[in-house]
């Protein structure tokens, strides 16, 4: 019930007829859905205790001793395990996965940025490797850009680092100072406010927009979030980038390589860069040139040219002298 009625009020607040009140735009409505799952729950635990939710479905919050104090909550690293090889495999597979995670929403964020800035990838992944390797030292949790935040604070209205600053400042003095508070939080509101958000970065709008771009576009795209939904992130994005390679691949055969004729004149021309893997398009393209014609090979769009695509243009030329093939090639150098 909470969960439904948290989506349900997330979509009236934001609706068009309801933001033409001040009101509605200066409070976020995930602020109220999250009061209003606490008030619910505290009314179903005084009214209907059937319907109250129980502990486990509420945020946890660890607290921390008050004669140890914040130190409590630290767990400092275990160095007497370096030798095992399951740490590396872990730490190697969590800084994939963050990593990805971390570029996935900076593509994200970098769409919705209403002032159109570009995230430097390079300075962002080293700012999460500094923190990861604290946060390791400290027995945190692995650090990494999330949607959820990110699109938080440019619905609020952010425009500079600051906002994700007093952001984690907020965090930590409410974790320190209201975790009782905290506690009363039902998972459930906020399960509906990350399905909300998720909806709006995936709206079925995005679908038909990746439709129109071909299938080259939409097939990656399409197996990349079912792989993601259905294995994990890791799975999802590998699975998508191998179809995506597929098709790059597939486009560059077919693209590359250009066969055009006029009665007994041919032409072959490099559409771009060629490489080792545009030898079998190159091989087609000769053996599709008849006896007793005249062949003109273009290269002047191709910057670079693999030795091996060079081996076989000398080899042609000297076979094609068999067939009568006239063949001039332009601006290309096979020495």
């Amino acid at each position: 019930m909470i969960s439904v009625l948290s989506v349900l009020l997330l979509i009236l607040w934001d609706s068009n007829s309801l933001q033409r009140f001040k009101f509605f735009r200066l409070v976020p409505s995930a602020l109220i859905v999250v009061l209003i799952g606490v008030l619910l729950n505290s009314l179903f635990t005084i009214t209907l205790p059937y319907f109250a939710i129980e502990t486990k479905h509420l945020v946890s919050i660890p607290t921390f001793s008050q004669t140890k104090g914040i130190t409590s909550l630290l767990t400092f690293p275990d160095f007497s395990l370096w030798q095992n090889p399951q740490i590396y495999i872990t730490a190697v597979t969590i800084a994939i996965v963050a990593s990805l995670e971390t570029l996935l929403s900076i593509e994200a964020c970098d769409r919705m940025d209403k002032r159109h800035r570009i995230t430097p990838l390079n300075q962002e992944l080293k700012a999460q490797g500094i923190g990861n390797f604290i946060s390791g030292m400290l027995g945190g949790l692995p650090v990494t850009s999330v949607i959820v935040r990110s699109s938080a604070n440019i619905n609020a209205g952010a425009r500079s680092k600051a906002s994700a600053i007093s952001h984690g400042v907020i965090l930590i003095l409410s974790v320190l100072l209201l975790p009782g508070l905290l506690t009363l939080i039902p998972l459930a509101s906020l399960a509906g406010i990350l399905i909300m958000v998720g909806y709006k970065l995936t709206k079925p709008i995005l679908y038909k927009e990746m439709y129109r771009k071909g299938m080259t576009q939409f097939v990656p795209f399409a197996i990349t979030i079912f792989a993601v939904v259905f294995t994990d992130l890791l799975q999802g994005v590998f699975l998508g980038v191998l179809v995506a390679i597929f098709f790059i691949l597939k486009t560059n055969f077919t693209r590359a390589v250009i066969l055009v004729s006029t009665e007994k004149n041919y032409l072959i021309r490099f559409t771009k860069d060629v490489s080792f893997l545009h030898k079998n398009s190159l091989r087609q393209a000769f053996e599709a040139i008849p006896e007793d014609t005249k062949l003109l090979v273009d290269g002047s769009s191709a910057h670079f040219m693999d030795q091996d695509i060079k081996e076989m243009l000398a080899d042609f030329t000297m076979t094609a002298k068999t067939k009568n093939i006239e063949v001039e090639l332009k601006n290309i150098n096979i020495d």
